[in-house]
């Protein structure tokens, strides 16, 4: 990274960490910290009002009028309290045109690090599904391999990451991924089963409804797969 990048992303960085700092409130963390398990620290900075800050912040310094700045994105994932990787999540999904393939690598680590539903869970469907959407070369040289690895959260994003396709769900491929991870005891792979099915569901309900037939699958995977047909 050259001086000039470096100085924009610190710029950026201090920007919106002084934001964050003047609005943050500790009574609010608490409850916020509790719902994920205490996995994470918080500000105290609830969803609506972090819009209102990132609205602000985007305003302020012209962010989402720049090329799609990898660095500060690296740098709030680094930062201790969960409303930064909430804030690099923002911004990515407001520069999702500016991704490109080699893009999947970054997402990929933001997936693998300070993991829980609460990233994945849009990192997946949103920044995952949009490259391969417009590289789709990438399920085969990255997302296969995902779907078949001992990564907990990845699997759940090979899973997950056709959600919003709907008539463009390549189907073969989400119930190939879906039945090599059907054993799964584990609960985040049995809701994203159960998620993608039920999601799924609404653009062909009968194609899924004779996959849970054909197919053993958790009772919650079915019981979420099930819901609209």
């Amino acid at each position: 990274m050259n001086q000039s990048s470096m100085n924009l992303t610190n710029y950026l960085l201090k920007n919106l960490t002084d934001l964050f700092e003047k609005n943050k409130d500790n009574e609010k963390a608490i409850p916020m910290e509790k719902y994920l398990k205490n996995h994470f620290s918080f500000l105290g900075i609830k969803t609506p009002e972090r819009r209102a800050l990132m609205k602000q912040f985007f305003a302020e310094t012209g962010l989402l009028k720049l090329d799609f700045q990898h660095a500060f994105v690296e740098g709030l994932w680094e930062k201790e309290e969960r409303e930064y990787q909430y804030a690099a999540l923002d911004y990515i999904n407001k520069s999702l045109k500016l991704v490109t393939k080699d893009d999947v690598y970054l997402f990929e680590k933001l997936i693998t690090s300070k993991s829980w539903w609460d990233t994945v869970d849009s990192l997946a469907p949103n920044a995952v599904g949009q490259i391969a959407k417009e590289y789709p070369e990438v399920k085969e040289e990255v997302i296969e391999n995902w779907a078949t690895g001992n990564h907990l959260w990845l699997r759940r994003a090979s899973i997950l990451f056709q959600l919003k396709y709907k008539g463009m769900t390549e189907e073969d491929r989400l119930y190939r991924n879906i039945v090599q991870n059907a054993t799964s005891r584990e609960f985040f792979i049995q809701k994203a089963i159960g998620w993608a099915l039920r999601e799924y569901s609404k653009t062909n309900a009968e194609s899924v409804k004779q996959f849970i037939h054909a197919h053993e699958l958790s009772s919650l995977s079915v019981r979420e797969g099930s819901k609209y047909i």
